[in-house]
């Protein structure tokens, strides 16, 4: 009898299952009812596993049920699954072989590098920290990714002293054509109607509804691939970490999405860049920024998420933050929020269900980081609000990134951040009723005074970091150190 592969929301390209002779994609509803995604969230994930559907329909069998196990009850025959990329799925796979199923699990697909090289990576270590810098320059060796002659290509493994400028000043845009977006479809259309059924039954979500701007399948996502290679690789490295105000994605790619559903292995990506730049089309710096954030940070995190293993997330609150996120930040509720660059954020957030890694790392992260959420929480909030957010892409990016909230295990420093460095890298503060550089009063900015607020409350905690020590220095120093303290005290968890 033919073993039927079950495909993974998550692995929906062809080397996770173009060597099936049958799959079986299972659209289980349970999954939810348990977590409040966001709307665009859900309509990407089921648009895509329907178009796969569609794609494969006389050696695909596509099942809609109330939970996986009922699903499966429906396929005769033996099973099999590669890996899967999260715990959760692991438990269900594992719960389907404990009740007896024939169901064997295949090794894992989709990224670069494997486990085993992790792993050897690892003990080659001793007891040094896993650096992600180090990790990269072995991977780019081993894979033979931007080396000549042994050598880092340009003659470098890193270009930021090029990259990572400001915003081009008194721009609206960076001037870059359209990104490429697709053509919503039928099926797009039922996925509409669906989700309006299953919110008039009490299924939640939140967020805006459509339209959808990312991939869903192969070909979609390789045209989204060609675009941002032909239209933004080449400024990719100036402005990987600026913002404008009216150009959601600058010169990024959005490549996330549809690498993390499985659409276009990440090999593909780094080839097209590399190739990019061996063709005189992008300059090594943009090339090797962009090669750095799939490469060297994209495998980092993934192994790190099975590496520090299942109780990372829950484990880490080396700062002690346990404050509940507020419904505002939550559900995204900009109209609460006076804070340009903070309301701006949150809006994204509703629209699209996406953002840039700056706006999540240095105004969502930073204000989370400084205002003492809970990183359990913010971790769940980063996967079920982001299009592209799954467990192993938000357990380190989140616990250790933005919240250092393990303490230093991988990130070497908080990323806090006052409303100075926003001001720079952005164009957010202008026009808003608080000034960066203030910090105390009714123009204090929020970021700036959380800020000081945040390493008074912090400070015996890392004093041990010695990147840490001018900024403690600095504490030392403020004159209105009191009356800040006692003016985010009262501020507490409002909106800003």
């Amino acid at each position: 009898m033919t073993t039927t592969r079950w495909v993974l929301a998550d692995q929906l390209g062809e080397h996770f299952h173009g060597d099936a002779a049958h799959i079986v994609i299972i659209e289980a509803k349970d999954l939810f009812r348990s977590t409040k995604y966001h709307r665009q969230k859900a309509h990407l994930v089921l648009s895509a596993m329907r178009h796969l559907a569609a794609e494969r329909a006389e050696n695909a069998t596509y099942v809609r049920a109330d939970s996986f196990a009922m699903g499966l009850a429906s396929i005769a025959g033996p099973l099999e699954v590669v890996a899967p990329q999260s715990r959760s799925a692991s438990g269900v796979v594992g719960h389907v072989q404990q009740q007896g199923r024939e169901l064997s699990v295949l090794p894992a697909r989709g990224f670069i590098t494997s486990e085993a090289e992790f792993q050897s990576w690892v003990a080659d270590r001793g007891k040094r920290r896993l650096l992600l810098e180090d990790w990269y320059r072995t991977v780019r060796v081993a894979h033979g990714v931007l080396i000549e002659d042994g050598e880092p290509a340009g003659g470098r493994w890193n270009f930021d002293e090029e990259n990572r400028q400001p915003p081009p000043r008194g721009a609206a845009t960076l001037g870059l054509p359209l990104p490429w977006t697709p053509v919503e479809d039928e099926i797009d259309r039922q996925v509409r109607l669906d989700l309006d059924a299953w919110e008039s039954e009490g299924i939640e979500f939140f967020g805006a509804d459509g339209p959808r701007r990312f991939p869903v399948t192969r070909d979609e996502a390789h045209a989204a691939l060609t675009d941002f290679v032909e239209h933004r690789l080449a400024e990719f490295g100036p402005f990987e970490d600026a913002l404008l105000s009216e150009d959601w994605l600058m010169a990024h790619s959005g490549l996330s999405v549809p690498m993390n559903l499985g659409l276009i292995h990440p090999r593909e990506v780094v080839q097209a860049a590399e190739e990019s730049w061996i063709n005189g089309r992008a300059p090594i710096a943009s090339v090797e920024g962009f090669i750095r954030q799939i490469l060297g940070w994209r495998e980092y995190v993934w192994h790190l998420y099975w590496h520090f293993g299942p109780s990372y997330v829950d484990r880490s609150n080396a700062l002690d933050a346990h404050e509940p996120l507020p419904r505002w930040f939550s559900e995204a509720s900009a109209d609460e929020v006076t804070a340009h660059c903070l309301s701006w954020a949150l809006t994204e957030v509703h629209d699209k269900g996406w953002t840039h890694h700056i706006v999540r790392l240095m105004i969502l992260g930073n204000w989370a980081l400084q205002r003492g959420y809970d990183p359990a929480e913010m971790t769940r909030w980063f996967q079920r609000t982001f299009v592209d957010g799954y467990p192993w892409v938000m357990a380190a990016n989140t616990v250790g990134m933005a919240l250092f909230a393990d303490g230093g295990e991988m990130s070497t420093k908080p990323y806090a951040a006052g409303g100075s460095y926003i001001n720079k890298m952005t164009n957010l503060c202008a026009g808003c009723r608080y000034k960066p550089t203030v910090r105390v009063g009714a123009e204090a900015c929020p970021f700036t005074a959380g800020y000081w607020n945040f390493l008074h409350v912090n400070q015996e905690k890392l004093a041990g970091n010695h990147r840490m020590s001018m900024a403690l220095a600095g504490l030392r120093k403020l004159g209105d150190r009191e009356a800040l303290i006692a003016q985010e005290a009262e501020r507490g968890n409002s909106a800003p």
